[in-house]
């Protein structure tokens, strides 16, 4: 096998440390160069138990040729600098939302579409979901798959984490009764039905990357879709419960034993001895959970279910490794 290239850009953020750590855990064959904004370019990071130091992203930075980019650096950062990469034939797994909706670029969930990676040829660039986006696709590809899924509504429960830094800051001093920086109100003991900026129709954009992005992965453009999302007072990992109506009929059982058996997903659901996904078990970890399934009696083929994940480890830096992963697969001809 190939010793790999691989560049992290945006090594010094709490998606970038969460790369480090998940490529530490996979451990792909490759050798690393660590990069981020000038603010932290200097700085020393342990990784593979060796000390590296963060050089600055300039436009000169993947003169040296790279094979994969893992970017989390914020979209104004993607969109200069990802094509800048891929013109010098490094292939860009970009982590913002600069390209998710650009017809030309993939946006994968390895075990939901690992097909569509091949189209990174047409600009180099392959685009890693909305976080709370990956779990929900990990959990309904199948499904759909199977019994073909009419609508979706989604009600999710998100981490502050999924916020950065500064979110995370707003909730940990926000127990100490300082105000909040981050969000417009108060997080601590308090929900806000409000993530990213409001749109004409009423919608975040949030919930809107909810939307257009499960149409794109799931290749249904015609599939009915509507959502609210939720910051909610926990540090890590975001909730989700997903209502789903099929074209189909389906028993409960069957559901059950197909989601265990997919790609990813932990089944956790024995209510009766209060199994059931939770935030504090799924952070740190890379799994999907889905549980608390349960047929929706109010229409003919409904079924309730909550999906639980990691927001910075499958909802963006996981997510990220497995693409590259695949690629590396693929060019090794596996």
């Amino acid at each position: 096998m190939k010793n790999y290239k691989i560049a992290i850009v945006g090594a010094s953020g709490m998606v970038g440390r969460t790369f480090l750590k998940v490529l530490e855990e996979y451990n792909p064959n490759a050798e690393y160069t660590l990069f981020a904004s000038a603010r932290s370019a200097g700085t020393s990071v342990k990784f593979f138990g060796k000390d590296y130091i963060i050089k600055e992203l300039t436009e000169n930075s993947f003169d040296e040729g790279f094979d994969i980019a893992l970017f989390s650096a914020g979209g104004s950062t993607s969109e200069k600098f990802a094509p800048i990469a891929a013109a010098h034939g490094c292939v860009v797994i970009d982590n913002s939302s600069a390209w998710r909706m650009d017809p030309e670029v993939p946006l994968v969930v390895p075990e939901v579409n690992p097909h569509a990676i091949a189209g990174y040829k047409t600009k180099g660039i392959i685009a890693n979901p909305n976080c709370s986006t990956i779990q929900a696709m990990v959990a309904l590809k199948p499904l759909d798959v199977k019994y073909k899924i009419k609508r979706v509504v989604y009600s999710t429960y998100q981490a502050v984490s999924g916020a950065g830094l500064a979110g995370y800051n707003d909730l940990k001093n926000g127990i100490e009764g300082q105000p909040p920086k981050k969000f417009p109100h108060p997080i601590f003991s308090n929900c806000l039905p409000h993530i990213d900026v409001f749109e004409e129709n009423g919608y975040t954009k949030e919930e809107m990357k909810m939307v257009n992005e499960t149409r794109k992965i799931l290749e249904r453009d015609d599939m009915k879709i509507t959502a609210t999302t939720v910051r909610v007072p926990v540090f890590d990992a975001h909730s989700e419960s997903i209502n789903v109506e099929f074209e189909n009929p389906y028993d409960l059982d069957e559901c059950k034993a197909l989601l265990a058996s997919s790609e990813g997903i932990v089944l956790q659901d024995d209510p009766k001895n209060n199994v059931y996904p939770m935030a504090v078990t799924a952070a740190g970890t890379n799994p999907v959970y889905v549980g608390r399934l349960r047929r929706d009696f109010s229409v003919e083929n409904g079924l309730n279910m909550w999906v639980v994940a990691d927001n910075i480890r499958k909802g963006a830096a996981t997510n990220a490794v497995q693409i590259a992963l695949k690629l590396i697969e693929m060019w090794e001809g596996k």
